[in-house]
């Protein structure tokens, strides 16, 4: 939690710090490493997406390529199309904001003609580099992460000489460049999994606090990972533990947001930290 950030507006709610915020990921792929095929169907999507917005989910994180490690691209006209009869239906039916989870600036521009309200991309825009000029015409916060490599080559033996001040390099770099181009509202997310080893990892979580420097909101993002499995052998389907610890500590470390599968899980997990973090006095909402 944090009180000296300045709020951000995403879509109509005022996100003013006070209390941890849960992005409930959705994911419209055959692929996906924890979810990938589940709600590859519109029906069961948008039945996903009422299911996590019931068990708390401030914000839904809809996205319609898989960046599991090894995961090749898909094309601009293949996410479209997985993504469309979700957005048509989302704003009719839902009132939590929307992040759309991409890379590509075509793919953000249509989302955000559909409503959206967030953009999530996980290259910081050195992907596409249109993307800053759209999302600046939009007015919308966008979500900077960092990954070392691509989605296809990241986990190919990745190296930092010290993985913490690398990304706030980075981070400073990419707010600049966001900032350039007009984007007034930034998330930073340090990217777990995404170019790292196991020791990178629990190096980024355990020294999270340091990127409060930058003074950006911070979104985590542990839900399911591989490297809760490097610790304790476990299939993607029983990460739940490892999730949730993960994500108390990087909340007591000074992340905002967190990014996760188990809604209902985590939610009470927040409650309960918050509550004793304030001795009692958190203000439930």
């Amino acid at each position: 939690m944090s009180k000296n950030l300045i709020p951000l507006k995403i879509g109509p709610t005022i996100f003013d710090f006070k209390r941890t915020y849960i992005m409930g990921i959705v994911n419209v792929t055959p692929d996906s490493f924890a979810d990938g095929g589940h709600y590859y169907q519109t029906k069961l999507a948008l039945k996903q997406i009422e299911k996590l917005i019931q068990e708390g989910a401030d914000i839904i994180d809809l996205g319609a390529e898989s960046t599991r490690p090894g995961s090749a691209a898909v094309s601009v006209d293949e996410e479209i199309r997985r993504l469309q009869p979700i957005l048509k239906a989302y704003k009719k039916n839902f009132s939590t904001p929307l992040s759309i989870d991409t890379s590509k600036s075509e793919v953000a521009r249509i989302a955000l003609e559909y409503g959206a309200d967030l953009i999530n991309d996980i290259s910081a825009f050195r992907i596409d580099s249109n993307m800053p000029k759209v999302i600046a015409a939009a007015d919308v916060p966008v979500v900077l992460m960092h990954m070392q490599g691509t989605p296809r080559s990241m986990q190919h033996q990745p190296q930092y000489q010290n993985v913490v001040a690398e990304i706030t390099a980075f981070f400073e770099s990419a707010i600049q460049q966001a900032e350039k181009a007009g984007i007034r509202q930034i998330i930073l997310d340090p990217g777990i999994g995404f170019g790292k080893t196991l020791a990178h990892n629990l190096q980024i979580l355990h020294d999270l606090d340091k990127f409060q420097s930058l003074n950006k909101p911070l979104l985590i993002g542990t839900s399911c990972k591989s490297f809760i499995d490097k610790i304790i052998p476990t299939e993607v389907t029983k990460r739940l533990p490892g999730t949730i610890a993960s994500n108390v500590l990087a909340i007591l470390k000074g992340a905002n947001f967190v990014r996760v599968h188990d809604v209902a899980a985590l939610k009470q997990a927040i409650l309960v930290t918050e509550a004793i973090l304030t001795q009692g006095e958190f203000n439930k909402v």
